[in-house]
């Protein structure tokens, strides 16, 4: 999740555990540490864009470093301050510590529980990683907490309003997700090459579902809101492997593939070739089921990915787009061609993906 959504729910925690003890400071030492596994971003000063994305979420979100920080954290509280024992320190900073774990592994980006002794991602795909309504009791709380006196009674109050309203929320986002799975497959009977699906919140929200279904070729991806009516819209991607073989044994190639969980798309469009986790979405994909993929690396300029996530999740949103994401989410229904319709008419008349040369010029003809 976003980084004021650690520091918030730290806080109130924070509070929660060790109020009585250290005061408003431990608001302040609860921010701090939930928000440690994030320490891992100073590898983006020296890892290439694409090893990076592994180390994000890495060891620094495993369960051995929550262990080992929360002790040796612990043992330098202990002495700088008696109020609370090596264990309640301990319980103190791992709490915080694996909160923030907990939280992590909702969204899609997922966490490497294991590290170093497994390399696979876990994620919930629960919440998306910034959701304002979730974000929203948490702040609220931190900000009452901050202003009231350290004796003031209603100090637990601003706690529960911080901590209660988000597990109620993760709660209905596990129902909803259930809803929406259940509408998933019934729509893919429909097709008997489906491998795997999974579904993920749309931007800002757990009322509107990004779904995404395998087959041989490439992957079917569709939104779906908890109201709509009726079958699930899907547009067919074609994975384009085949464009893939000049670059296919580059390092930058493997680690992206790995990262990717093989949920993955590559395409050429404006003389760029492009490898497209498609597990983040479409830019808009709501309304425009050919939209591009946020998470777009660069094959022939690896340099210019620095930003590979960041730069497509928000960009282009105004006033208009939040509009339209908002009747979206309504249930309100764009008109497209049936799943199988298009999927049917892409398959029969596309012609095969070409091949492109990485060291030709680019081609400048509009």
């Amino acid at each position: 999740m976003d980084s004021l959504t650690h520091i918030a729910l730290g806080a109130v925690t924070g509070e929660a555990l060790a109020g009585r003890s250290l005061g408003k400071k431990a608001m302040l030492i609860g921010a701090l540490a939930q928000s440690l596994p994030d320490i891992d971003f100073v590898t983006s000063f020296w890892l290439p864009p694409a090893q990076y994305l592994l180390a994000h979420r890495g060891f620094s979100h495993s369960l051995l470093f929550a262990v080992l920080a929360a002790l040796l954290l612990a043992a330098v509280a202990v002495r700088w301050s008696r109020q609370l024992t090596f264990l309640k320190w301990s319980i103190f900073l791992g709490t915080e510590i694996l909160m923030h774990l907990a939280i992590d592994v909702m969204n899609v980006y997922g966490i490497g529980l294991w590290e170093p002794f497994s390399h696979h991602r876990y994620s919930l795909n629960l919440l998306f990683v910034a959701d304002p309504l979730f974000t929203l009791w948490p702040c609220i709380a931190l900000i009452g907490l901050v202003v009231s006196h350290r004796q003031h009674q209603g100090r637990i109050t601003f706690v529960r309003l911080g901590l209660i309203p988000c597990g109620i929320y993760m709660l209905a986002a596990f129902a909803m997700k259930l809803s929406i799975m259940h509408m998933a497959t019934e729509d893919l009977r429909l097709s008997a090459n489906n491998h795997r699906y999974f579904t993920t919140p749309a931007p800002l929200n757990i009322f509107l579902w990004y779904i995404v279904a395998e087959e041989t070729d490439g992957f079917n991806t569709g939104y779906r809101s908890v109201f709509d009516k009726g079958p699930t819209n899907y547009t067919f991607h074609p994975r384009g492997e085949t464009l893939l073989a000049p670059v296919q044994k580059r390092e930058d190639v493997q680690y992206l593939k790995r990262f990717s969980q093989q949920y993955y798309v590559i395409d050429y469009t404006h003389d760029t070739l492009a490898f497209n986790d498609i597990r983040f979405g479409q830019a808009f994909g709501w309304t425009n089921p050919k939209a591009p993929f946020i998470f777009r690396y660069d094959l022939q300029q690896p340099d210019n990915n620095l930003l590979v996530i960041q730069r497509g999740r928000f960009t282009g949103w105004n006033a208009s787009q939040l509009k339209a994401l908002l009747l979206r989410i309504r249930g309100r229904r764009l008109v497209y061609k049936p799943a199988i319709e298009y999927m049917s008419i892409y398959k029969t008349t596309c012609l095969p993906l070409p091949r492109h040369d990485l060291n030709a010029a680019p081609n400048t003809n509009p």
